[in-house]
C-alpha cells in the first residue's frame, strides 16, 4: 500500500517490501521527507535541501558510489571573527557530550563565523524506508537541538 500522496509503481521509491534494503538514492531520500510532509528542493548542484526555522539542512549523498549519507545543518547564527576560539570551545564540548551530530566552526567568505553540525552514516548495504526514515529524522531534530544551543550563545559585536 502506497503512503499518502505517493504513487505506488514501478518508479516509486517506497513500493516493494517494506524490509527489503535499497541503494541509497535521492529519490529515495525526498520520497522519505517528502512522506513526512517536510519540503526539500534540490540546489544547484543536485543536492536536497531543506529549511527548519532558519537553519538550512541538506541530505548529501558521498563515497564512491553514493553510499554514504549525510545530514548537515548550517546554523543561521553568525558570530564575528573574533569569536571562533569560543566557537571550538562550544563545539568541543558540544562532541564531548552528545553523539550527534558533530559540531564544527566554520568562517564564511565575509568573515563571519557559524557553527555546523553533521551526520553521517555509511549505507554500502542498502537501507530500508523506515531505517532511512529514522535517521533523517535524529539527524534533522539533533540538528534542531544544535541550532537552539547555538542560538543561546552570546554574540560579541566586531571592533
Amino acid at each position: 500500500m502506497a503512503s499518502p500522496g505517493i504513487e505506488d509503481g514501478p518508479d516509486d521509491p517506497l513500493a516493494g517490501h517494506p524490509r527489503q534494503l535499497r541503494p541509497l538514492t535521492r529519490e529515495l531520500i525526498a520520497a522519505v521527507l517528502g512522506n513526512r510532509g517536510y519540503a526539500v528542493t534540490a540546489d544547484a548542484d543536485g543536492d536536497l535541501v531543506g529549511r527548519w526555522g532558519e537553519n538550512l539542512v541538506w541530505f548529501l549523498r558521498l563515497g564512491e558510489a553514493g553510499e554514504l549519507l549525510q545530514i548537515r545543518t548550517l546554523i543561521a547564527s553568525t558570530f564575528p571573527i573574533e569569536q571562533v576560539s569560543d566557537l571550538h570551545a562550544f563545539c568541543n564540548s558540544w562532541n564531548h557530550d552528545r553523539l550527534w551530530p558533530k559540531a564544527f566552526v566554520h568562517v564564511d567568505d565575509d568573515g563571519r563565523a557559524r557553527v555546523c553540525g553533521e551526520v553521517i552514516t555509511d549505507l554500502e548495504r542498502g537501507v530500508t524506508p523506515h531505517q532511512l526514515d529514522r535517521l533523517l529524522d535524529c539527524g534533522i531534530s539533533t540538528g534542531c537541538q544544535l541550532a537552539t544551543a547555538v542560538g543561546q550563545l552570546p554574540r560579541e559585536s566586531a571592533p
